[in-house]
C-alpha cells in the first residue's frame, strides 16, 4: 500500500497537498487504519487545536508528530525534520530538542520524587545544558504562574499546577513545537482555563508553535484555528478573526471550511448532511463562482 500526504510544521513553506499520511495497526490479525490519508499544515508560531470524536485518529497523529510512533506510509516533516527518515538515535534527539509533549494524565508528565524545579531542569541536564538550568527553570515556572511550586513535589500540587509545571518541563529545551494531548481533560473548567492561558503565554512570549488535541469546546473556541479530524482524515477547519464594526466594537467572527484532498474529495460536516437528510449521494451544480450541493431527490 502506498498512500501519500505531508504533515508539515515549518515557516515559509508553501501550502501544498503532499503525500497522505497513513497509520495501520494490527490487532489479533485484524488491520485497523487509524489514519487514512490525513493532510495537515501547521505554520510556525501558530496556536491551534485538533478536535474529533474518540477513534478519529487525533492521538495517533500526535504520537507521530511527537516521534513516538511511525506512520505506515506517507510523509511527516516537523521543523525540517523528516520523521520517517530518522533512526533511533535521531528520533531520541528529536524528542529531546525539537518537540515538547504534555500528556492528559498529570502523573505521566512529572517524576514524583523530584520538585517542580528539578523536573524542569532534568531535560536540560539530559541534553547537556547544565549551566543556568536552575535560572531557566525558575523563569519558566514564573512565566506560567507556578513559581511558588518550585520546591514542591507533584503530590503537593493541584492538578492545574502540575499541568502548568508539565508545560514548563516541555519548554525546558526551547522546542520548536509544543504538543499536548487533552491537557485539560482531567481538570475543571476554571483550572483548564488557567492551563490554556499557560499555553497561550508560551505561544505569545516564546514564539513556540502549539498544537493541542482537545474535546473541550471552550479551549477549541479560544484559538484562531481549529482542525477537525474524522475517520482518520482532516475533515474541516474553523478559522476565527477579529473584526471591528463601524462603531469601533470588536467581535470574533468564525467561519467553517471543508477540507479538499488531492482527489477532489471533501467531508461535509455531519450536522449539515443530517439536517438535510443527505445520504449516499448528492446533486451538484457548477455555478459561475460556486458549486451547489443538494440532497438527491431522484426518487421523488
Amino acid at each position: 500500500m502506498r498512500s501519500r500526504i505531508t504533515v508539515t510544521i515549518r515557516s515559509r513553506w508553501p501550502r501544498k497537498r503532499g503525500d497522505r499520511l497513513v497509520r495501520i495497526f494490527s490487532t489479533d490479525g485484524v488491520e485497523v487504519q487509524a489514519l487514512q490519508g490525513l493532510d495537515l499544515l501547521v505554520k510556525e508560531g501558530e496556536l491551534m487545536a485538533l478536535v474529533g470524536a474518540s477513534g478519529s485518529g487525533k492521538s495517533t497523529l500526535m504520537n507521530i508528530l511527537a516521534g513516538l510512533d511511525v506512520p505506515s506510509a506517507g510523509a511527516a516533516k516537523v521543523a525540517g525534520c523528516d520523521l520517517l527518515a530518522m533512526d533511533a538515535k535521531a528520533r531520541l534527539r528529536y524528542r529531546r530538542e525539537v518537540v515538547g509533549f504534555v500528556w492528559q494524565q498529570t502523573a505521566r508528565n512529572l517524576l514524583p520524587y523530584l520538585t517542580a524545579a528539578q523536573n524542569v531542569a532534568l531535560p536540560m541536564q539530559l541534553k547537556g545544558r547544565s549551566r543556568k538550568k536552575a535560572e531557566r527553570a525558575q523563569e519558566l515556572l514564573a512565566m506560567l504562574g507556578v513559581a511558588d511550586c518550585r520546591d514542591r513535589r507533584p503530590h503537593q500540587m493541584s492538578g492545574g499546577q502540575q499541568q502548568r509545571t508539565a508545560i514548563a518541563v516541555a519548554l525546558a529545551n526551547s522546542p520548536a513545537v509544543l504538543l499536548a494531548d487533552e491537557p485539560t481533560g482531567e481538570l475543571d473548567s476554571a483550572t483548564g482555563e488557567q492551563v490554556f492561558t499557560a499555553f497561550r503565554r508560551a505561544n505569545e512570549e516564546l514564539g513556540t508553535t502549539v498544537v493541542i488535541v482537545t474535546h473541550d469546546q471552550a479551549v477549541a473556541s479560544e484559538v484562531r484555528r481549529t482542525v477537525a479530524i474524522r475517520d482518520g482524515r482532516t475533515s474541516s477547519e474553523v478559522l476565527r478573526r477579529t473584526e471591528i464594526d463601524a462603531e469601533g466594537r470588536e467581535s470574533v467572527v468564525a467561519r467553517e471550511y471543508a477540507m479538499l484532498d488531492r482527489a477532489g474529495r471533501l467531508q461535509l460536516p455531519a450536522e449539515y448532511t443530517a439536517a438535510l437528510g443527505m445520504e449516499h449521494r448528492v446533486m451538484l451544480e457548477l455555478e459561475q463562482d460556486h458549486i451547489g450541493v443538494w440532497p438527491d431527490d431522484a426518487d421523488h
